[in-house]
């Protein structure tokens, strides 16, 4: 399963380090990357959440659209 969101909020290196670390530590997620220039999060896994995910990046300090 995958799920893509838009991040509007990362703008570098340290944004991208922490949107995957809080979205990394979801039950499921297998494997979570974060583009800074096309602003996407792509994330792979089995039985995702979608409120969970979107929790994580919240508490990452972004908004997930």
């Amino acid at each position: 399963m995958q799920i893509t969101y838009t991040v509007s909020g990362m703008s570098c290196g340290h944004c991208k380090e922490a949107v995957e670390d809080e979205v990394g530590r979801v039950p499921g997620v297998e494997s979570v990357t974060a583009d800074v220039e096309s602003k996407l999060v792509v994330v792979h896994g089995d039985r995702l959440e979608d409120a969970a995910l979107r929790a994580a990046i919240d508490e990452a300090g972004y908004e997930a659209a």
